[in-house]
């Protein structure tokens, strides 16, 4: 959909209303957070952490008696623990907050990849952190949900063409992430399944 198709229904309110410093540890996690967060996904996180510092804001609202419950931020709560984070508070109700907890993500991995200005990104940037370099490797090699990507299936699988696929049976997560940057190295096109 073009930018002009896009038509904004009203005008956005400001639900920001404080910024407050917490050690991680007293935040609530929300209780209908459906995220896991794989070692790999620690991994980088905590050496992200490591070589930049806290970079970015948790997100959350206050409940009825006054705590701070996460609507975004949940592996970050889970690494840092007692540390101080900067908590960004919403005015949210619990229904506006389970609505943003289970967009913000799918909301996020909706973008796509352009692999030119990818390939130029990860050409001005160095790390010496194993889990980022990995990271880093695998953007644009993981298969992307779009929508409606099932549309017509039927059509498009007779106009394939034939392949020849090779599937590694890798024994964890941190496994399948270094042979995928490995492929990706060598300008392999790989993907990453899980089953």
């Amino acid at each position: 959909m073009s930018e002009g198709l896009v038509q904004q229904k009203k005008p956005w309110r400001n639900r920001i209303v404080e910024h407050v410093q917490l050690p991680a540890s007293d935040l609530l996690p929300h209780q209908n957070n459906p995220r896991i967060h794989g070692s790999f996904q620690k991994e980088a996180l905590v050496a992200l952490g490591s070589e930049i510092g806290f970079a970015r804001s948790l997100l959350g609202y206050r409940d009825a008696n006054g705590r701070v419950c996460l609507i975004d931020g949940h592996l970050r709560r889970e690494v840092l623990g007692k540390e101080e984070v900067c908590v960004e508070i919403l005015d949210v109700t619990e229904e506006e907050a389970r609505k943003l907890l289970l967009s913000i993500d799918p909301l996020a991995a909706l973008a796509e990849t352009e692999m030119g200005p990818l390939a130029i990104l990860r050409n001005l940037v160095q790390t010496d952190e194993d889990a980022l370099a990995t990271l880093w490797a695998t953007i644009g090699t993981l298969p992307e949900e779009e929508p409606g990507h099932l549309d017509n299936q039927e059509e498009k699988a007779e106009s394939l063409p034939e392949k020849w696929l090779v599937l590694i049976d890798c024994e964890n997560e941190e496994m399948q992430a270094m042979l995928l940057a490995e492929m990706h190295a060598r300008g392999i096109p790989v993907k990453a399944l899980v089953s």
